[in-house]
């Protein structure tokens, strides 16, 4: 059973409201749910309004007929509305739904207050859809394309080896050391430079040469 209290926070007529909700409760869906209804209110003569009930699964447009002794329901999903959108004017506002195929759904004298929160009821509603929607369609894609398969990872071996050996350098033999000269072989190897160098004569060569061996 629906309670109308939650539907009549808004001045809405409890008369129609009660009657309307009284013939949706047959007609909900499983896991259906009533978001907000609004009233019409004619400037004139207001005895039979329309109502415009918005639910998770459609909207409801509620139109009384032979005198109030029956009503006239129409409803259009979520899938099938392209957009919505309200125009405030002097008497009330108009509710505009523009549905993905045929002709705009204009209800007029809809109470300003009622109009902007049906509208947000019903943006609210119709955005979800959509988005729901893309995310249905990201999932097929992603379900279409193809699977690559994964590659098998393959555990390669190296075989150890042994450490390379260093090189052995060839043996060479030490350069034999010589042993420094001594003065009397040091004189008379500057004396025979003396000589080469033709700063002395051969007589004064051979006489100092003689002078130096006498010293030893």
């Amino acid at each position: 059973m629906i309670l109308i209290d939650r539907f009549l926070s808004d001045e809405q007529d409890p008369k129609a409201v009660e009657k309307v909700l009284g013939k949706l409760n047959d007609m909900l869906t499983s896991n259906e749910e009533l978001i907000y209804l609004a009233v019409q209110k004619r400037p004139a003569v207001n005895l039979l309004p329309d109502c415009i009930v918005v639910s998770n699964k459609r909207i409801f447009y509620c139109e009384p007929a032979n005198f109030g002794m029956t009503m006239n329901f129409k409803d259009i999903s979520w899938k099938s509305i392209k957009e919505i959108s309200f125009k405030e004017e002097i008497f009330g506002s108009k509710f505009i739904c523009v549905p993905q195929h045929g002709e705009n759904i204009i209800t007029e004298y809809i109470p300003k207050v009622q109009a902007r929160k049906l509208y947000q009821a019903a943006y609210e509603q119709l955005e979800a859809y959509k988005e729901q929607q893309r995310q249905t369609e990201l999932e097929d894609k992603r379900a279409q394309q193809p699977v690559t398969p994964a590659v098998p990872i393959v555990e390669t071996f190296v075989a150890e080896t042994a450490p390379e050996e260093e090189p052995v350098a060839p043996y060479v033999a030490p350069a034999p050391i010589e042993e420094p000269e001594d003065e009397t072989t040091l004189k008379l190897r500057k004396l025979k430079t003396l000589y080469d160098k033709q700063l002395i004569t051969q007589a004064e060569y051979e006489a100092k040469k003689a002078d130096i061996l006498d010293t030893f």
